[in-house]
């Protein structure tokens, strides 16, 4: 590595300075095309005129003073002469000779009038005796100094100009002057991770398999030749696929730091422009920048904004086209003796060009998921190092209230329990602060300035018990932790909260149908107290609508489709939002299901809830007095 170009990448982006070549190009034109402009401007307020007419011009008393110069005589009118006698001396009625633009301030004065010299004894005699003013100027015209205010002055102007804005716009903003010299260049951010960043393995935690997927490339960079003495070869690159949130930029930084390389970082974004060609120069740029730096490590986020697949439809992008074709020559003009290693994220693998996936390029998928219980137990350790933590923090009680939760999300939450205790005036984190962190992170803060009527109040108490009932009734239930009705941020007016007693993959039919069941309860329970329902219940139905159609159509356990997959899903590491693939036909059965399904849970849910009318009723009541019941509370009173 060149220790010069180290100290000026490290840290931020490549500079590109200005061009001394380019500047003195356009300065030169510039200052130039001014000079002409500004005489011309100069020109254009003064008139030549013979000498005979200056002569005339004196004699007849109208000249105000006389400037004598070396090689011409420079004369001004005064104020208060007459126009048309000037006219008349100097012919201007004859269009052949006439200045338009000093023909009205003639009876004005102080119009610059200029001649030839002429070697004229009798001209002092003659100024004298129409009390003309006239001098000499003692201090001629320096041509040192009139090339230094012509020329060398406005360069210099031109060149501060030129720098400031090279240095405020190149490689940030295409369309200013900077960006437009330098649209080719790569915008990567040169890194040097030992000295800057240490991110290593230790700081990722709750992605066991990835890491293992990972180290070995480590070990390719750090030791290749055991690997080229047994004919292997080192991995182009590698792919890191998983849901928003999960660390898969953590983990590129972790492989550079573990490997102690140079590590190129930009997002796939930043190669698309508006202009065709630059994407693929950028590219050219980057590769060429690692070469350099070899080994070392490219990490290129949100590649799918370059990497889409290649679908020939009209309207295509072909910048982006050609910035992903450039991409894939570069992966293939280099052997992994050069070590370096491609690394890049996304979370759309399914629309990324099948040539980029291919081996040979990206050799490896790692999956990058969200973390189960021991996961975000590990997570919550690593980022409960960096706050203080009381004695009767329990991490694993918080994690399995976490569950789906990522790890932005884990350390959202340990940071927003951080918040809290310092509000509170506490000098270490509780327990109490990290579980309503999670319950801000889920449901967002309390909502003081939202007060319920009487009527309302008791509605909703009613609601919430009825799930928490309904949940506890039935075996295939998960345990209810908490029962709320204080108003949250989000929307919510009440919930409650169900804690799986242990990590679960799989879900049975009974289980599902339970889950439903248990939605479906709080508009039950609002029907059995009131005789009516209320709006509280649309989420509710929402949620139990998605899994009795999940039931149907994915899950092939219903009783009208047997086995027949209906739908799949797409984007299944964003909103895995399902793609009804069959008839529509099919369709107008699959809602015949789906409402079987809900009307039999919601028969279940208002039957059981009758069963237990007493008890629905005394933790109501209860509820609607203290506003919120533990899980332990809510057990004593079924106890």
């Amino acid at each position: 590595m060149d220790p010069n170009q180290s100290k000026e990448n490290a840290g931020g982006p490549v500079q590109n300075k200005p061009n001394l070549f380019n500047f003195l190009i356009i300065g030169v034109i510039i200052t130039f095309a001014l000079n002409i402009f500004m005489g011309s401007m100069t020109a254009g307020s003064k008139m030549q005129i013979e000498y005979g007419q200056f002569i005339q011009l004196v004699e007849s008393g109208v000249v105000k003073q006389v400037q004598i110069g070396e090689d011409r005589i420079a004369l001004t009118l005064k104020g208060d002469n007459d126009g048309n006698a000037v006219r008349n001396i100097l012919r201007l009625d004859n269009a052949a000779t006439t200045n338009r633009s000093i023909l009205p301030s003639l009876s004005q004065g102080d119009q610059i009038f200029y001649t030839g010299r002429v070697e004229d004894p009798l001209l002092t005699n003659r100024l004298l005796e129409r009390e003309v003013a006239f001098f000499r100027p003692i201090i001629q015209s320096n041509p040192i100094l009139t090339f230094i205010s012509n020329w060398v002055f406005p360069l210099l102007i031109f060149y501060l100009l030129y720098t400031f804005i090279m240095q405020k716009f190149a490689g940030t903003m295409s369309g200013g002057l900077g960006g437009m010299l330098n649209v080719g260049k790569s915008k990567a951010k040169f890194y040097d991770m030992e000295k800057n960043t240490g991110v290593t393995f230790n700081d990722v935690a709750g992605q066991d398999e990835a890491k293992e997927s990972l180290i070995e490339l480590v070990d390719f960079l750090q030791s290749p030749e055991k690997y080229r003495k047994i004919g292997a070869k080192q991995p182009k690159g590698a792919l890191l696929v998983g849901p928003p949130g999960t660390g898969k930029t953590l983990l590129a930084k972790a492989v550079a730091g573990e490997a102690k390389v140079p590590f190129f970082s930009l997002s796939g974004s930043e190669f698309v422009e508006m202009f065709v060609g630059i994407g693929a120069s950028r590219v050219r740029d980057l590769f060429a920048q690692a070469a350099k730096h070899s080994p070392c490590i490219i990490f290129i986020d949100e590649i799918d904004a370059i990497g889409k697949s290649r679908d020939n439809q009209i309207g295509g992008n072909d910048e982006r086209e050609q910035t992903l074709n450039q991409l894939l020559s570069e992966m293939d003009g280099f052997d992994s003796s050069k070590s370096i290693l491609i690394l890049a994220a996304t979370n759309r693998p399914e629309i990324l060009d099948k040539a980029l996936l291919r081996p040979g390029r990206f050799d490896r998928r790692v999956i990058v998921d969200k973390p189960d219980l021991p996961g975000r137990e590990a997570i919550l350790a690593v980022h409960g190092k960096k706050v203080t933590l009381g004695t009767n923090v329990d991490m694993k009680e918080i994690s399995r209230s976490t569950s789906g939760a990522t790890g932005a999300d884990l350390a959202n939450m340990v940071n927003e329990a951080a918040l809290r205790a310092v509000r509170m005036e506490r000098a270490e984190v509780l327990q109490e602060d990290l579980m309503e962190a999670v319950e801000v992170v889920i449901a967002g803060k309390e909502k003081k300035d939202r007060i319920l009527n009487p009527k309302e109040k008791r509605m909703v108490a009613f609601h919430e018990v009825g799930h928490a009932l309904a949940s506890a009734l039935q075996k295939n239930a998960q345990p209810v932790t908490k029962i709320t009705i204080v108003p949250r941020t989000m929307g919510a007016l009440g919930y409650t909260m169900n804690v799986p007693e242990e990590e679960r993959y799989l879900m049975t039919k009974s289980e599902l149908l339970a889950r439903i069941t248990t939605l479906l309860s709080g508009r039950a329970a609002e029907e059995i107290e009131f005789g009516e329902e209320s709006t509280g219940a649309s989420n509710d139905i929402e949620q139990a609508t998605k899994l009795a159609r999940s039931i149907v159509t994915q899950y092939g356990m219903s009783n009208k489709f047997g086995m027949m997959g209906l739908e799949s899903p797409s984007n299944q590491y964003l909103d895995g939002r399902p793609v009804f693939t069959a008839s529509d036909v099919s369709s107008a059965g699959v809602d015949e299901e789906i409402a079987r399904i809900i009307r039999e849970c919601h028969e279940t849910a208002l039957s059981l809830l009758r069963e237990n009318r007493a008890k629905l009723t005394e933790i109501a009541e209860y509820l609607i007095a203290h506003e919120s019941i533990n899980g332990v509370q809510f057990m004593d009173f079924l106890s």
